[in-house]
This record gives structure tokens, C-alpha cells and sequence, in this order.
């Protein structure tokens, strides 16, 4: 049985967003899944399995060190990007069943040496936005305050897995977060979402639209290096509130994160409407760090 760790939203080895990936991961229980998840400690270990039905290519499962999840954007690109180099599978697409269901559209994307891993997120589900007493102790909990606000409303969006999306005033603002874990994590009950994308548009580099970190401790995610299911998210809500504008309804643009953390990396996002829907989909490359046999 063999286990990759691959760096995501990166090409430089131990930047980006590391996940475990056990590919053939058949036979195994979801305790030991879980022990091995718990073992990496990375955020997310992906598990691949054979698909079990004839209307997708591979069912992936996704664990946290401390609980399944039912989709991750990073350890998808992680599990694809593996599958290519492992199988040396060529540029085309796939279709990738996931605790969401049906995830259309991944693709291998090769050129020369390069190995890009796209897919789409689906369409963007918008849940409420936060109570204003919400708001003030979400910022009290990550360390800033009212006057540290963007434009865009709190809100909790969804491509699979949701995410609370707040808007910073600047870089340094979302650089100086201080998260208090559990005061987060039972706002998480409350709020109905375990993690937190914090972001801002005040990114100083012109070729790069957003600057972000996420936490999720309720999960076992103090902090999340490069998350792929924030992103899409994040693109979508840009979208629908009117903060980017979407020439002939589509906006792309790159998102930088895990600075904060020393593991940068950086995800394309593409973000289209279609009547009132708001799909998204992302992109990155990825790096393997190293390839193991795993003993169970």
C-alpha cells in the first residue's frame, strides 16, 4: 500500500498545503484510516478507493487527525496530482465521488513536466449571514476588532464544506490574527460551520486578487495552510455580493495563503454565473515530498 505526502497549491516542496494521499487504501477500516490521518497530522489524508458504480472513476475518502470530512479541496488536487504521477495517467478528466456525492469535472492538466490538477466545486450555496453580536465575538476570537472590517457581510458559504467568510481591512490585519481556538469552536456549534476564511483584497501585488488564512480547530484544524474549499467559496462570494466585478459573468484570479504559517502556495480560481447560480472552480500544481510504503 502506498502513502504520498504532496504539498499542494505549490511547486517547492514543504510550501503549500500538505496531505497525505494512500493510494489502493481498500481493505482498510475507517479506525485505522483515521490512525494513519492522525499519524501524518497533516489537516486532511486522503484515502482512494475503487469506484463502486459505473457513474465515476474513484471514490476518495478525506479524515482530519480527529473526524472524517466529506470533502477537501487540497487533498483532492493532493490525490489527483499522485494518481498522475504514480500511474503516469495523462491530461483528461475524471469524475471523483466524495462524502458530497458526485464532484464533475476534475482534470489532469499536463504540460511537459507539469502536472496541474483543475476541478470544479459546484454551485455555491449561501447560508446567513452572521448576527452583528456574532460578528463582534467572531473578531474577539480571531483578535481584531470592528474598525479591522472589509466591505463584504460575514457570511457562511458552501462549495461541499462551508466556511465563515470575513473580509479584512489589509495584509497586516489578517497576518496579526491571533485565534483563540475554543472560543471559535463553540461559535462553530452555534453558527453551524467549523471553519473560518479570513481574507482581504488589500493584497500590495497586483497579480494577486485576495491574501488569506483559515481556521478550523473545531475539526482538529488550528490553522490551514492553503485551503482549496475556501477559495471556491471565497470566489463565489465575491461574485454574488458585487466586490469584483465578473466581465460577462465570469471572474479568475489567484489567492495567496499560508504566509503566516511559513507553507505559502496559491490557488486559481474561476467563478462563473449562470442565471442565479454561482459555480466555482479551482486549480493548482502540487510537489511530492515523499513516497512511502505504508505497513497495516
Amino acid at each position: 500500500m502506498i502513502l504520498h505526502q504532496v504539498d499542494a497549491f505549490t511547486r517547492t516542496p514543504f510550501t503549500g498545503n500538505a496531505a497525505g494521499v494512500v493510494l489502493s487504501a481498500e481493505g482498510l477500516s475507517d479506525a485505522q484510516m483515521l490512525a494513519v490521518a492522525r499519524e501524518l497530522n497533516n489537516s486532511e489524508t486522503a484515502f482512494v478507493l475503487p469506484a463502486d458504480g459505473a457513474d465515476h472513476d474513484v471514490r476518495v475518502r478525506f479524515f482530519t487527525p480527529t473526524v472524517e470530512v466529506p470533502t477537501c479541496g487540497h487533498a483532492t488536487v493532493a490525490t489527483h496530482f499522485a494518481r498522475a504521477v504514480e500511474y503516469g495517467l495523462p491530461s483528461g478528466a475524471l469524475v471523483q465521488k466524495t462524502g458530497t456525492g458526485l464532484l464533475q469535472g476534475i482534470e489532469i492538466q499536463r504540460a511537459g513536466d507539469r502536472v496541474s490538477i483543475g476541478m470544479d466545486q459546484g454551485i455555491a450555496s449561501f447560508g446567513p449571514e452572521l448576527r452583528p453580536d456574532q460578528v463582534d465575538r467572531l473578531l474577539s476570537a480571531l483578535g481584531c476588532g470592528r474598525a479591522d472590517l472589509g466591505a463584504g457581510p460575514v457570511q457562511v458559504v458552501s462549495t461541499g464544506h462551508s466556511k465563515v467568510l470575513v473580509e479584512l481591512r489589509d495584509r497586516d490585519v489578517v497576518d496579526g490574527l491571533r485565534p483563540d481556538a475554543a472560543a471559535l469552536t463553540t461559535l462553530s456549534q452555534e453558527v453551524g460551520s467549523n471553519g473560518y476564511f479570513a481574507f482581504t483584497r488589500a493584497t500590495g501585488e497586483a497579480r494577486l486578487l485576495t491574501w488569506s488564512r483559515m481556521f478550523a480547530p473545531a475539526i482538529g484544524i488550528s490553522e490551514d495552510p492553503v485551503t482549496g474549499n475556501g477559495h471556491g467559496p471565497l470566489g463565489a462570494y465575491l461574485v454574488r455580493h458585487g466586490l469584483v466585478p465578473a466581465a460577462d459573468g465570469v471572474l479568475t484570479f489567484t489567492g495567496r495563503q499560508g504566509e503566516a504559517m511559513g507553507r505559502p502556495g496559491e490557488v486559481r480560481v474561476t467563478v462563473r454565473t449562470r442565471g442565479s447560480q454561482v459555480l466555482a472552480s479551482i486549480a493548482g500544481d502540487a510537489a511530492i515530498a515523499f513516497r512511502a510504503e505504508l505497513h497495516l
